[in-house]
């Protein structure tokens, strides 16, 4: 796939036919309901299916969230301790969510229940649920036909757990889309819950600077959060006054990272992308615009660093309905070229975003389409209940594993804030990170990490005790000297031993360069939340690449030594030229040579 993701650069998309929704529904267990099993037809319809909807779901997996219960009837004392044991493992792997199909056989053939037993199995689920501390919401329900007179029906609940001591899920979606498209004011209707009224109100509370509020053009990254009771309903700042309240009411938390979408500021954008490790992309495309400026781009990098993404038509109140299909209809060209191999799933109802949300995490290959005015409010509600059913990309048994590794935080923001000193924000990569814990951070600019202490930790702008692997925050650091930081720099345990190199080597697909790539060629390198000028130092095997080529190259970093691993994604650019690849080698700077031994004063020891 990557060699084919330089179309999406600078290629020419290449259109094609058939309705995506329908594709996505009629593949085997592609779809909530989906399954396509042939069985035996009863007075012109199949056994065990009603208005269309396919006999069989995907048989129930043993791991994972996702739960089927035929019937949940008046159950015994030693059965209900069964069922909660089992939905507390569920809830596990789910991370405090967990959705269970009632009135599925383990099969996944869709029996249903009548209305009487229906009632009873939710009553019994609603007791399974207090017991372990959650809330349920009813998704959807549906009626089947089961060689039966009685109406019977599936009902698809989501249980989410009430959180303790800020224990909520939290999602990170990067916002992508060319400028003018409409990003910053999305965003600040979802999080202030009030319309925007057609110039820009709505977003004037995310901007961070002046310059941003007169030019209406988001130039850095800003942060705005979005929450979800147990219950599933919205929390925002129209019934909460301050971040923290925000938090204290969620038990889902969606966290936007807004990025730029002028071609400027494309750093700042690979930056947050590469840095901020969102699990999903949000790509806002405007209905009257369509696909321009740097939206192909922005796709393409979504799709170079694997992260999944979704898409957002806005603006579909200044269009006529022939302009949004328009629009719709060139973006399912883009998403089903050979580059992309994508499958466009229009969501037009309350069901579709259900189907989208739950498939959209299974499958890399669905795309969800969305679209909705940020004036009018059309169809916001249908992003709601998307991100409110959106699961986690990892399991509670992965998270698990990273968090008994070394603590690892990712430097990516530095603050001086009044009375409390110097301040960090960023990622916690792995390990888990308490409050008075010692670290050392680096590498400086010849290569040494300091030690140093975190005296405190605020998550989503409250206080936090204990951090964990994969959660966002900003760390206090009392007294420590800022100028000694810098982004792209880690803190990481004192047992760790951290290596660091300025030689290393990668593999790579040069997606597109004007002429050929050759030794001496600088490019600027960005390794998560590494990003520095880099020299091409040598191409094992080859005199020199052309746009699509792939090779090892020996880069050298031109300032100082970096902290890297392998494996790492990587993403390079100069001008137009552009490449994607992963670490594969490093040339790691030994002790003697990095100076271990040398003091720098009080409180700053290197190691």
């Amino acid at each position: 796939m990557d060699s084919r993701v330089s179309e999406l650069f600078g290629g020419c998309c290449r259109p094609t036919g058939g309705g995506a929704s329908a594709a996505l529904r009629g593949r085997g267990g592609a779809a909530p309901g989906g399954g396509g099993s042939k069985t035996k037809k009863k007075n012109g319809r199949s056994r065990g299916a009603k208005a269309n909807n396919p006999p069989y779901l995907p048989p129930e997996a043993e791991d994972g969230n996702i739960e089927y219960k035929l019937k949940l009837v008046n159950p015994s004392q030693y059965r209900f301790e069964h069922l909660v044991t089992q939905m507390k493992w569920r809830l596990q792997e789910g991370r405090g969510e967990a959705v269970y199909q009632i009135g599925v056989e383990d099969n996944g053939l869709l029996v249903g229940l009548s209305e009487e037993e229906m009632r009873a199995s939710l009553k019994t689920l609603r007791r399974m649920a207090e017991k372990v501390g959650a809330d349920i919401t009813v998704l959807r329900e549906r009626e089947v036909d089961y060689d039966s007179d009685v109406p019977r029906k599936i009902t698809e609940v989501l249980v989410r757990k009430v959180p303790d001591n800020q224990q909520f899920l939290d999602l990170r979606v990067a916002v992508l889309g060319n400028v003018d498209s409409g990003k910053s004011t999305l965003l600040g209707v979802l999080t202030q819950g009030e319309l925007d009224n057609g110039r820009g109100r709505a977003r004037l509370n995310l901007f961070r600077h002046l310059h941003e509020i007169q030019s209406g053009r988001t130039s850095s990254i800003s942060f705005e959060i979005l929450g979800f009771n147990s219950k599933g309903e919205v929390v925002n700042y129209s019934d909460s006054r301050t971040a923290e309240e925000i938090c204290e009411s969620s038990s889902k938390m969606i966290t936007f990272i807004d990025l730029a979408g002028h071609h400027k500021y494309l750093k700042t954008t690979i930056f947050g992308l590469t840095s901020y490790c969102p699990d999903f992309a949000m790509l806002v495309v405007s209905a009257n615009t369509g696909i321009a400026g740097t939206t192909r781009e922005h796709l393409g990098l979504a799709m170079a660093l694997k992260v999944p993404f979704f898409i957002v038509i806005s603006k579909v109140d200044l269009c006529s309905k022939a302009t949004v299909e328009r629009t719709v209809k060139q973006l399912e060209r883009i998403l089903k070229q050979p580059g992309c191999n994508k499958l466009p799933l229009l969501v037009n109802s309350d069901d579709d975003a259900v189907t989208a949300a739950q498939q959209f995490a299974q499958s890399p290959n669905i795309t969800p389409i969305f679209t909705l005015s940020s004036v009018s409010g059309e169809n916001l509600d249908l992003l709601k209940v998307f991100l409110n059913i959106l699961p986690p990309l990892t399991n509670s048994k992965e998270q698990e594993e990273l968090m008994q590794q070394h603590t690892e935080f990712q430097v990516d923001e530095i603050y001086t804030v009044p009375e409390v000193g110097t301040v960090v924000g960023g990622t916690l990569s792995s390990g888990i990170c308490r409050e008075g814990e010692n670290l050392v951070v680096g590498p400086t600019d010849d290569g040494k990490f300091l030690r140093l202490k975190v005296c405190s930790i605020q998550r989503n702008r409250s206080a936090c005790r204990v951090l964990r692997a994969g959660q966002a925050a900003t760390l206090a650091l009392g007294p420590f000297d800022r100028s000694l930081l810098r982004k792209g720099m880690v803190m990481v345990s004192p047992e760790m031993n951290p290596t660091i190199c300025s030689v290393f080597e990668a593999e790579i697909v040069l997606l597109f360069h004007a002429t050929t790539f050759r030794k001496g060629f600088q490019v600027t390198v960005h390794v998560g939340n590494v990003r520095q000028t880099a020299i091409v130092e040598k191409i094992h095997g080859k005199d020199k690449l052309r746009t699509g080529e792939k090779a090892v190259v020996c880069f050298r970093f031109i300032k100082h030594p970096e902290y890297l691993k392998i494996g790492a994604k990587l993403l390079f650019r100069e001008g137009v030229t552009k490449g994607i690849g992963h670490v594969t080698n490093l040339q790691a700077i030994t002790t003697k040579e990095n100076g271990l031994e040398e003091s720098l004063g009080p409180g700053q020891l290197s190691f």
